[in-house]
């Protein structure tokens, strides 16, 4: 009887495992261009329309397109929701592209460290620039930084 119990209890955690692992799936699905909706099809197609390698997930209620732009395929993320509404947007972006105070800051904090790579993140009209930064032998840092240089978080990489 025991027997049948535990394994009663085993098929329970098994169903319960896997139901959690499909709920998972279903919140990060990859989508094919024509399951995306024509407001937000139409807002991506006017706000970059160079867009190339485009890839669709729905995320929750949100719909993220990754792609890429220019000679040199620029990364991209782009977040909108059902209505067409740009919620957020990422750029990978070169050195020259970083604001003087920004450049200036991480210099000033971060003595000797490189900058690895760069982001610049748009969320509702403010910019704000997210840089990985090395240094061999020391800890690895990525640090988000408002346009006037202003530190505004810090998080050991």
């Amino acid at each position: 009887m025991k027997t049948a119990r535990s394994s009663a209890r085993t098929l329970g955690l098994a169903i319960a495992a896997s139901t959690a692992l499909f709920s998972l799936s279903a919140s990060a699905q990859d989508l094919l261009a024509s399951q995306v909706p024509a407001p937000v099809q139409a807002a991506f197609a006017k706000a970059f329309p160079n867009a190339m390698d485009v890839d669709w997930d729905l995320k929750g209620t949100q719909y993220k397109v990754e792609f890429e732009t220019g000679l040199l395929f620029t990364d991209h993320e782009a977040w909108y929701d059902a209505s067409g509404k740009l919620l957020r947007h990422e750029e990978e972006i070169s050195v020259s592209d970083l604001p003087a105070a920004v450049a200036s800051a991480v210099q000033a904090e971060f003595p000797g460290y490189r900058i690895d790579d760069m982001e610049r993140i748009t969320v509702d009209g403010t910019v704000s620039y997210v840089v990985e930064l090395k240094l061999k032998g020391q800890p690895e840092w990525k640090v988000a930084y408002s346009a006037e240089g202003k530190q505004l978080q810090k998080v050991q990489d």
